[in-house]
């Protein structure tokens, strides 16, 4: 998320990004964009990296917002919503299908329009799995600035145009977050057990290796908590807002350091693998749809083949179910996490120029073959 800096240059780098994330999310906000706050600083971030800026957020403060978001997140559970997930499992096994589909046009896509290698076309066509698609382009040698711009547009052309899409079909509007039914002044204990269990089932995740962790962690425990009506204290609506802003800035600020004319090479392969992720994923959603008679734009977020964290918070902003969601990106993890490692070692064996341990030779920068 950002390199160790000097304490009060780093301030300053966070202090500056989180204030154009603000601005965008403001802007994005005022003019009634649904998930404004998060779609806002997602894009206004986004490009003062390419413009130049050092956007940053330090690695400590991130895992804060990803741990008060997963709060935020379990929180709108009731007993109802508990008892709701029986009727599931038939639309989470087929996103885990949906994924493997979405996964294997992309990679065709890439292969045979773009010319990529397979293995590479793998680590940029796997849906939501950037960080572990990350160390295994570094174990493996591959150039990682064609998968990380693959991977980062299709997180911000779904944050973008998922909400856009689905209030234009009347489907989502501008909404507020839902205000808790007791205030944090009128239960502390409540407060602090929340805190204290979403944080230890956030690091605990995360210590595990476990994709998402940070998010995931605490939305179960709040999940639980609050499903069982143990505890009925929120965060406050500006808390979690700031919190979207956040994500937003450390989304916008992958591209901190990377050139305008970089991103603009990658720029058809990048739509081309989105668009075709999206056509799959959106038949697969449709057939789920009318077979299970769900709401259209929940199934929409539970299948869009983006970030998790992302698409969990994009559910509670635009006041989907968002543990419905997160149950289906929960199942993607699992598959993703027990497959990807897999099918990279199956696809490594003809990488032209792989970088060896000890090789000092670097893989062309496209990923692209001879």
């Amino acid at each position: 998320m950002s390199p160790a800096q000097p304490p009060r240059r780093a301030l300053f780098h966070l202090a500056e990004s989180l204030s154009i994330g603000a601005i965008g999310g403001a802007l994005f906000t005022l003019v009634g964009f649904p998930a404004g706050w998060l779609a806002g600083a997602m894009l206004f971030t986004a490009i003062g990296a390419l413009a130049g800026r050092t956007i940053l957020v330090p690695t400590s403060v991130a895992r804060t917002f990803f741990i008060i978001l997963g709060m935020s997140i379990g929180a709108v559970a009731t007993p109802e919503t508990l008892k709701g997930m029986a009727t599931w499992p038939i639309s989470i096994a087929m996103i885990c299908i949906a994924m493997a589909c979405a996964t294997a046009a992309t990679v065709a896509y890439l292969r045979y329009v773009h010319g990529w290698h397979t293995h590479v076309a793998v680590l940029a066509g796997v849906p939501g799995a950037l960080t572990q698609v990350m160390v295994l382009a570094t174990e493996y040698g591959v150039d990682l600035r064609g998968v990380a711009i693959v991977q980062t547009m299709r997180v911000v052309l779904l944050t973008l145009g998922l909400p856009a899409g689905l209030a234009a079909l009347g489907m989502v509007g501008p909404a507020r977050l839902p205000v808790g039914s007791m205030a944090i002044a009128d239960a502390p204990l409540e407060l602090a057990i929340l805190v204290l269990t979403s944080t230890v089932a956030g690091l605990g995740l995360f210590r595990l290796g476990f994709s998402g962790g940070l998010i995931f962690g605490p939305m179960l425990a709040s999940a639980v908590l609050h499903g069982t009506g143990f505890v009925h204290v929120t965060l406050p609506p500006w808390l979690i807002n700031t919190a979207m802003v956040a994500l937003g800035t450390v989304a916008g600020s992958r591209f901190t350091n990377t050139p305008f004319q970089l991103v603009i090479g990658y720029l058809g392969a990048a739509i081309g693998s989105f668009a075709v992720a999206v056509v799959v994923t959106a038949a697969f959603a449709i057939v789920v749809t009318l077979w299970l008679s769900l709401r259209v734009p929940a199934v929409v977020v539970a299948y869009a083949p983006g970030s998790v964290d992302v698409m969990m918070i994009l559910a509670l902003a635009l006041r989907l179910d968002p543990v419905f969601v997160g149950a289906h990106h929960l199942a993607r993890v699992f598959v993703v996490s027990l497959a990807l490692p897999i099918v990279v070692r199956l696809t490594a064996g003809s990488v032209p120029h792989k970088v060896r341990h000890g090789d000092r030779r670097r893989p062309r920068s496209d990923g692209i073959d001879d």
